[in-house]
């Protein structure tokens, strides 16, 4: 008897540590990294902070907002790669450990001089300030500590920091900096903001979910009124929620958000162990429509058709809730930060509709619309334009939208659904070429708010017509075929024909295209490449050095734009 009774205790405390842990438990090493930074240990961003577009893939290290403060190797190992580039990562630096895991650290300044040194060689040897280079191990050890760079505000950062990465070296999956044991003390539970209700018999897309304000009474939230009534008999739900560490005021991403269902796990996610290839996918774990309208960040806490596993974890129906039953069902949400400080919401959701029949609503306006769904290949085509949406594009069903405008003076523009729901991938559009004279020149067009992009459009047959062109895009918009005869323009900032530059630093070149799209920028100074730098893709800056001794010297600069229209200026100087 008391072996059955222990038993039957085992058996519930399993059940019970199953439900409060859906996740794994990360046993990543603690105290194997250093800070990377020499500066106040602080992070101004932590790992899957929602962005546009993407997950924030790493820590954000604080550089008392200054710019070249000294960063070091967070560990034993060697540098394995370099990357330059004008937006994204900066100028950055990939470093391999033997237990298996690489650090990145980005949006830095000078390296090292000994790996600068090899770096400029290297852009010199392939004739490219655009460089991502594999380094042989042997070339540049790194003990624990070592001076590799100095910060900076480099690519895509909005102001002094270092940004900072933990990946597993043979997948490539970004690792949670804050599951390694950094000294950054958190004893600050995250705060939730709102719930938000979806009705689950349409599609998220083509819906404003219900929001329910939230009070926290003896340090657990509760809805106003706790017992929420619907007019739908399946629901899911997604939560506003941040997180801060102790001592700062920064808002910052939360780590994990599980739903429960009478205390048995029904969905949630962790923001943990997320490659490059996967962080669009953010436009599913949010409320995409919501947030381009102008709305809030909502986190979905069950997983769209649309999205695979990635940071989910579910125990079926991918976290939508039957409540057709009529009953009261009592809800419970989690959610923690990475040092497992935890908040609580608890709620109770019944249905109206007892005794009614529940079908799938259909909105009256676009019932004769055709339905776009995820995991098919979608296709639209009418005798002016063509797409095809790939099997892995959407997210949830739409009731695809097509309208026609023909402008005053210019091309046909043809709206393709609208931007506020998002797509994950490339898919190709074709458009007929209405009149355009030169067939090598088309771009195309698209634009919705005040976002816009230019693609070249290449010429291809459609049954027995030969002039419609394609380019490829991953957004709904508005879209139209252009052609392009404009070459880029090319203003000269500190140099200018026939001058004597020896008390020069730099010398710049602000280039403007029309279409936005830059193909190349080369500068040859007495026939052989010059380096010039394109951070942030604002200018083209040339800082003198050896490359350019004392004497007489000639610089042609040569720009070309997508389609390629080139412009091109010759300057004589003496130096």
């Amino acid at each position: 008897m008391v072996r059955i009774i222990v038993a039957l205790v085992a058996i519930l405390l399993i059940k019970s540590i199953s439900f409060a842990q859906p996740f794994p438990y990360k046993n990543y090493p603690k105290g194997y990294f250093t800070w990377p930074v020499d500066a106040r240990k602080g992070i101004v961003a932590n790992f899957g902070e929602l962005r546009p577009n993407h997950y924030h893939m790493g820590l954000d290290c604080r550089t008392d907002q200054m710019e070249n403060r000294r960063v070091f190797a967070a560990a034993d190992g060697y540098i394995a790669k370099v990357k330059i580039e004008p937006s994204g990562f900066g100028r950055c630096i990939y470093i391999n450990h033997p237990n298996g895991l690489t650090t990145l650290y980005a949006h830095l300044n000078n390296f090292n001089p000994a790996l600068e040194k090899y770096v400029t060689e290297q852009q010199y040897r392939l004739e490219s300030w655009k460089v991502f280079l594999d380094i042989p191990a042997s070339l540049f050890p790194v003990s624990k500590g070592q001076l590799i760079a100095y910060s900076g505000n480099t690519g895509g950062s909005q102001g002094p920091h270092t940004h900072f990465e933990i990946r597993d070296t043979k997948t490539d999956k970004v690792l949670n900096p804050l599951l390694f044991g950094f000294p950054l003390a958190d004893n600050i539970a995250p705060e939730i903001l709102r719930l938000a209700v979806y009705d689950r018999s349409v599609s998220t897309f083509e819906q404003t979910p219900k929001f329910y304000p939230l009070k926290k009474v003896n340090g657990v939230y509760t809805t106003i009124p706790n017992l929420l009534l619907t007019n739908s008999g399946k629901l899911s739900f997604g939560i506003s929620a941040n997180d801060r560490y102790t001592g700062s005021t920064n808002k910052n991403g939360i780590y994990q958000a599980c739903l429960y269902e009478d205390e048995q796990f029904i969905s949630g996610f962790q923001m943990d162990s997320i490659s490059y290839d996967e962080t669009r996918y953010l436009n599913a774990h949010v409320d995409y429509k919501l947030r381009s309208s102008g709305g809030p960040f909502v986190q979905h806490l069950g997983r769209l058709p649309g999205y695979p596993m990635g940071i989910y974890k579910d125990g079926g129906d991918e976290g939508v809730i039957n409540i057709e039953d009529g009953n009261i069902h009592q809800l419970k949400i989690e959610v923690k930060d990475a040092q497992g400080n935890s908040s609580l919401l608890h709620f109770g959701v019944q249905t109206r509709l007892l005794g009614e029949t529940l079908s799938p609503a259909v909105l009256p306006a676009v019932s004769q619309q055709p339905e776009f769904r995820p995991g098919f290949i979608n296709v639209f085509e009418n005798s002016n334009i063509s797409f095809y949406l790939p099997e892995n594009a959407l997210y949830d069903s739409i009731r695809f939208t097509y309208k026609e405008i023909i402008p005053f003076n210019g091309n046909p523009v043809y709206q393709l659904h609208n931007g506020n729901v998002p797509v994950h991938g490339m898919f190709p559009v074709k458009v007929k070429n209405v009149g355009a004279a030169h067939p090598g020149k088309m771009v195309m067009h698209r634009f919705w708010k005040d976002k816009d992009d230019y693609a070249k459009a290449v010429q291809v047959r459609v049954g027995k017509e030969n002039n419609w062109y394609q380019a490829s895009f991953r957004a709904f918009g508005n879209f139209q075929l252009l052609q392009d005869t404009i070459p880029p323009t090319i203003a000269a900032i500190g140099i200018r024909e026939g001058m004597n530059a020896a008390k020069l630093n730099r010398i710049a070149f602000v280039i403007k295209d029309n279409t936005k799209e830059l193909q190349n920028f080369t500068a040859y100074l007495d026939g052989k490449w010059l380096r010039f730098t394109n951070d942030k893709g604002s200018a083209f800056i040339y800082t003198f050095d050896e490359h350019c001794p004392a004497g007489v010297h000639e610089l042609k600069i040569s720009v070309e734009d997508c389609v390629g229209n080139k412009a091109e200026r010759t300057y004589h100087f003496t130096r």
